[in-house]
């Protein structure tokens, strides 16, 4: 893939798609009767049911989704030092942080914000029903805030944000320390317009020296496993990915369905992250940092605050070779990893781990950070 795209992405100013090149008749008809997938993916998630903290402990992906929690909040937590890293003038009151929440679905990542202490923020998503139960769980939290504490305050938009402009929702002269987009940029890559409105969505409300933060799968690491496979699909017990053909990769509208477990069975696109940055440059935006998952945590769980936080999150099942009360599943090969690193000298048990299955399923994805220059 690597040499196929980057031959494509000379001259990737004002680029267009395969099917854009194309300038006949009966192409320009065909894409008007192309599905619009965000209609798609607002149903999926607006079908889908909010289950409690016991039904949650229940599932596959249990750990995996605590462990995409945890680096989150390690980045949240690690930008809003960044924001913050200027002092206020003496005497002078720092100004509070806002946010933006691109995607943000049910409001996951309302209490990191919360504990971040922020001071504004604005959620927007294009399902329905998960932009009322995000401010459904935000009054909730509102309401049982302690009577001292000073909670941030809130706006909720609906909205496709790869093709409705938010600046004629939000006020005049708005600004934005921080904007996320945690696992949904991708669904904008569906063309190229849609691609650049989530980018303005994005960056053109930052304030100079702002971040747009988030995390999207890793197209390179997609195409290499596809490519591997005997067929157009890989995955495991837990999660699929299944392209419509090998071989030729789009750098806009690349599509491929991805299932994971009951919480995700939808349409998505490759993110092709050098073409991603290009147009990222259009927007005054340089990049700082972008990572696979596996570096990311390498990194970051070295440092004492990260690793207490990762305990507390439940962020990594505990695993001893030599525990009988162990469930069954760890003696096969979902832990054959783990029980390798047990057999190492100086290793203390119990050890942290995902089983092979979520693993498989985590590392596909980066995190990435721009920042807005002055």
């Amino acid at each position: 893939m690597d040499s196929v795209q980057a031959e494509r992405l000379e001259g990737v100013r004002g680029v267009k798609t395969k099917h854009e090149d194309e300038g006949d008749e009966e192409d320009r008809s065909s894409k008007k009767q192309v599905t619009d997938h965000g209609v798609k993916v607002a149903s999926h998630y607006n079908r889908l049911q909010e289950v409690g903290l016991a039904a949650r402990s229940q599932s596959r992906i249990f750990f995996m989704r605590n462990f995409n929690n945890w680096l989150k909040s390690v980045l949240i937590g690690e930008i809003l030092e960044q924001v913050r890293g200027a002092e206020p003038e003496p005497g002078a009151e720092p100004e509070p942080v806002a946010v933006l929440d691109l995607g943000c679905g049910k409001g996951g990542d309302l209490l990191k914000w919360r504990r971040g202490g922020i001071g504004h923020i604005v959620c927007a998503d294009i399902a329905g029903v998960s932009v009322e139960q995000c401010e459904s769980r935000y009054d909730d939290m509102r309401r049982k805030s302690h009577f001292r504490e000073k909670i941030f305050t809130a706006q909720f938009i609906t909205a496709d944000c790869s093709k409705e402009l938010l600046s004629e929702q939000l006020e005049s002269g708005q600004r934005f320390d921080i904007c996320s987009c945690q696992f949904a940029l991708h669904y904008s890559f569906e063309n190229e317009a849609k691609a650049e409105t989530m980018l303005r969505n994005a960056c053109e409300r930052l304030k100079p020296g702002g971040f747009f933060i988030g995390t999207t799968p890793d197209a390179f690491e997609l195409v290499k496993r596809v490519e591997a496979s005997d067929s157009q699909s890989f995955g495991n017990e837990i999660f699929q990915v299944s392209f419509q053909s090998k071989g030729s990769y789009p750098l806009f509208g690349c599509q491929y369905h991805f299932s994971l477990e009951d919480v995700v069975n939808v349409p998505e696109f490759l993110v092709y992250f050098p073409l991603l940055e290009h147009m990222a440059k259009r927007h005054n935006m340089r990049l700082v940092l972008k990572q696979r998952f596996s570096q990311f945590f390498e990194q970051k769980v070295k440092k004492d605050q990260h690793r207490s936080l990762m305990m507390k999150m439940s962020a990594l099942e505990s695993y001893s070779c030599d525990d009988p009360g162990q469930p069954s599943a760890h003696g096969t090969a979902e832990y054959c990893h783990a029980k390798e690193h047990c057999g190492r000298a100086g290793v203390r048990l119990p050890v942290g781990t995902l089983s092979r299955s979520e693993w498989e399923a985590a590392s596909i994805y980066l995190v990435f950070v721009f920042q807005k220059m002055s």
